[in-house]
């Protein structure tokens, strides 16, 4: 079918809002700590209440989809992340902080599950290795730049000594005193609107879904469910999610209890690099995956993930601060390479297999909550060596991974004709 660029467009701009919306949670884990006096356990209710939706979502959406067709749930998503965002920015209370973070999260759920099918079909299937890519790039982005935000919006709104435009003044008659964070969901209230009108006004293509990207039968689902496979790698998404939310989310709370680093400017600033040295990583990922074998590439990141995340938890201040951020370089490659091993693992149901497989980013709710308790009961410092247990299990796929398909490597060496 005819390429539909703008329709493409769209989708790495959705990719942008989803990120922005998605990765600002560990910039605000401090600040929502103090003004709603959390404990740990509390705390972690937050990313467990926004991650648990992809659990809940991630299969259910995918018949949604195939019913209800792209644009209607795409509009849908972004109806329920504005009315998320609006409900909590209109009534800041912890609980229903929860409900807003389950209310964006199943929007976002919906809207990945939506559009990269779209994405196929309309930058076309040559193409569509390197639009995935981009649309990495562009979500890794918005992850640097959402927490860099954050931290503008709070210096500008607090800031007594400087004379405040129209747009602080009205954010700052829009928050309760003591909780400019809150200004944040305005600012994803008035995104999610826009991208409600910016939808409305495309003319989508019709998605004709592979066998192989379709939901899938509840018997597809039984079957793969008796293979131990399916069952270790939707461990493998769990593992990294976890791993991926358990840093970014408790970075800016440990560099402020246990370094003294304030969490609105330099802890918000490591999260936001965090993200984007993940971005940075993924690229020099995808280079060494053309070179080495991605079970190699998935032991080498993984080892040098542990070695800088030792260095952050038991390091000194500013090795503490560098070596987070660093811990975003080399998670980069995990996921991607997960799920290529998973799928090229498994001859049949890819569709149904991969809605599995997003099932496990409930990990970034499920890690988060075992740290906040074990945080309770010892010390933050201790809660957050349960992530060595996660990239344990990442290094060990990297070991027993055995996929039917191994990705494509270029050849270094060169014939030797001397002879």
């Amino acid at each position: 079918m005819k390429r539909n660029y703008g329709i493409v467009a769209l989708i790495l701009i959705t990719f942008f809002v989803i990120s922005f919306l998605t990765n600002i949670l560990g910039a605000l884990n401090p600040s929502v700590s103090l003004s709603f006096s959390l404990s740990e356990t509390m705390a972690s209710f937050l990313p467990f209440s926004f991650f648990i939706a992809y659990g809940v979502m991630s299969i259910p959406a995918g018949f949604m989809v195939e019913k209800f067709g792209e644009k209607k749930m795409m509009v849908f998503a972004f109806l329920l992340a504005l009315f998320g965002a609006v409900f909590f920015a209109y009534n800041p209370s912890f609980e229903v902080f929860l409900f807003s973070l389950f209310t964006i999260g199943t929007g976002m759920a919906i809207l990945q599950v939506s559009i990269n099918p779209l994405l196929r079909v309309s930058g076309g299937e040559e193409n569509y290795a390197f639009t995935s890519v981009l649309a990495q790039l562009i979500f890794g982005v918005a992850s640097f730049i959402s927490p860099q935000v954050y931290s503008w919006l709070v210096a500008n709104i607090e800031n007594t000594d400087i004379e405040k435009s129209w747009f602080i003044n009205s954010l700052s008659n829009m928050v309760p005193p003591n909780m400019s964070w809150v200004s944040i969901y305005w600012i994803f209230a008035l995104a999610s609107l826009l991208m409600i009108f910016i939808v409305f006004s495309f003319s989508f293509p019709k998605v004709e879904l592979k066998e192989d990207e379709k939901a899938g039968s509840k018997d597809s689902y039984l079957d793969l469910f008796k293979n131990k496979l399916v069952i270790l790698y939707f461990f493998g998404i769990f593992a990294y999610v976890g791993a991926e939310q358990g840093i970014s989310y408790w970075m800016s709370k440990f560099l402020q209890v246990y370094h003294g680093f304030d969490y609105k400017t330099v802890g918000a600033n490591a999260v936001g690099n965090f993200w984007g040295l993940m971005t940075i990583g993924g690229i020099l990922g995808l280079i060494l995956l053309k070179i080495m074998d991605s079970k190699l590439v998935l032991r080498l990141f993984t080892s040098l993930a542990i070695l800088s995340f030792t260095a952050a938890i038991f390091g000194n201040a500013t090795i503490s601060l560098y070596a987070f951020q660093a811990s975003g370089f080399f998670l980069s490659v995990m996921y991607p390479i997960i799920i290529s091993l998973a799928l090229n693992s498994v001859s049949k149901h890819h569709g149904s297999f991969a809605g599995i497989l997003m099932t496990g980013i409930m990990g970034g709710a499920i890690v988060q909550l075992l740290i906040g308790l074990i945080s309770d009961f010892t010390s933050l410092k201790t809660g957050m060596l349960f992530i060595y247990v996660t990239l344990a299990y990442i290094f060990s796929i990297g070991i027993w991974a055995k996929p039917i398909i191994k990705n494509k490597t270029i050849s270094l060496k060169k014939n030797n004709n001397l002879n």
